[in-house]
């Protein structure tokens, strides 16, 4: 039956998505066209349409909306500008230093936003046109936002981690939010190094010193925006509130920083901030919903169970195993987003890890970590098409320049898999 399942779930899944199907909605035929398979046809459609709406009877998805909600009152906050002054004062200095400038931005805005389209889009659209007026190649200006776009997903707050906790049965939210810290900023100095040396090779320009009372006024800027973060972690490591909590002394403060003190939002532009927010918040809860769906039809007809045996009959080597899970997710990434991701192959690959003895924290870092790369990487990463849009490059031009990049991020992604003290240090020290 767990063959006979596989084949109708995934022929089914794979056919929807190719004639254009919405992907919420090939999740839930899919699951529907399984399940019948093994329950009569209206039992299958009550249990079905039942465990999709009891999975989101969840206060940890609290935190979905609210991180969202937030992080688009930041990107219409204009916000950006004032991050990107503060990494050119970062990054002013080193050869390249409007391509360090652009990682810099990435890591700061993505991390606010949550999002690596938003920082990509915004610190990316700001800086590539100020590189190319420089004299640097448009492929390398627009590889290096690429490639360095992903860090926001994995320095907090991430939503990726939130739905990798509800999914995993309660895995500590802040431990995957400072183990995140951690390797966002090696993927993020990985980035750097490389761009270090080309811009180097290319004796690419530096940015002029600026005054110190100009440098004292963008840190000052900037500081209320970083604030943010600091004001998250510290309260939520601090006890003050949880991390659910959080999401909405997030949204509290941004409101502050956008009508308050930098207002660069109106009151008139609020009701469309919070249209955008719902119909972002609407997309991933029915995704979460249709994926539960699968999750349970995949649980019901032993497909996970199949899987997990074959993978295991492989080897019983744990780093052997995590090579596979590994290639696996980098596959996975290139077509599908991060979050029905999460939702389909945490159930799948998480008792995998937890019967090999891998700490959830260290398996759930390691795993957004490999979805961030597919991300942008072909033949689809979405992250990789918007990319190579802003900065105004054919796909195909974009794919060498971007190589060296892809080589160090790997050399990241291997220490991380497999070095757990690396993404559990940080955890460890606070007790999480």
């Amino acid at each position: 039956m767990e063959l006979q399942a596989s084949l109708i779930l995934i022929a089914v899944f794979a056919l929807l998505m190719v004639i254009g199907i919405p992907i919420a909605i090939s999740i839930a035929l899919a699951s529907l066209a399984t399940v019948i398979i093994v329950l009569p046809f209206d039992v299958s459609v009550f249990t079905s349409a039942q465990k999709m709406i009891t999975s989101l009877d969840s206060f940890s998805l609290l935190a979905v909306p609210f991180f969202i909600l937030s992080g688009i009152i930041m990107n219409n906050g204009g916000i950006a500008i004032k991050l990107v002054n503060l990494a050119k004062l970062i990054g002013g200095r080193i050869p390249g230093s409007l391509a360090h400038t652009n990682i810099i931005g990435n890591m700061f805005f993505g991390s606010i936003s949550g999002s690596a389209i938003a920082a990509s889009t915004a610190i990316g659209g700001t800086l590539i046109p100020l590189q190319e007026k420089e004299g640097y190649s448009k492929t390398y200006s627009a590889a290096v936002n690429i490639a360095s776009a992903p860090t926001g997903m994995l320095i907090p707050p991430s939503s990726a981690f939130i739905i990798f906790s509800l999914i995993s049965g309660g895995t500590s939210i802040a431990a995957l939010f400072m183990g995140g810290y951690v390797v966002g900023i090696l993927w993020g100095l990985a980035v750097m190094l490389v761009a270090f040396f080309i811009a180097k090779k290319n004796k690419y320009p530096v940015i002029p010193m600026v005054s110190f009372s100009e440098a004292r006024k963008i840190i000052i800027d900037a500081i209320p925006s970083l604030l943010l973060v600091v004001i998250i972690i510290g309260g939520i490591l601090s006890g003050i509130f949880t991390a659910i909590e959080a999401s909405a002394v997030c949204v509290v403060y941004s409101l502050f920083l956008a009508l308050v003190f930098y207002r660069s939002i109106s009151l008139k532009q609020l009701p469309g901030v919070l249209v955008q927010a719902v119909q972002m918040t609407g997309v991933i809860m029915f995704l979460i919903a249709a994926s539960s769906g699968m999750s349970f039809v995949m649980a019901l007809t032993g497909i996970p169970e199949a899987i997990s045996n074959g993978i295991l009959g492989i080897s019983d080597n744990k780093f052997v195993i995590l090579a596979c899970i590994t290639v696996i997710l980098l596959i996975v990434g290139t077509f599908m987003d991060i979050a029905p991701a999460i939702l389909i192959f945490t159930p799948i690959f998480l008792p995998i890890a937890t019967n090999l003895g891998i700490d959830p924290v260290h398996f759930g870092i390691f795993f957004v970590f490999n979805l961030c790369i597919g991300t942008i990487t072909p033949p689809v990463g979405t992250g990789l098409f918007v990319g190579a849009s802003i900065g105004k490059v054919k796909i195909e031009k974009i794919i060498k320049p971007l190589l060296p990049f892809y080589v160090a991020i790997v050399v990241i992604l291997v220490l991380v898999t497999f070095v757990p003290q690396i993404s559990l240090f940080l955890p460890n020290l606070f007790g999480l």
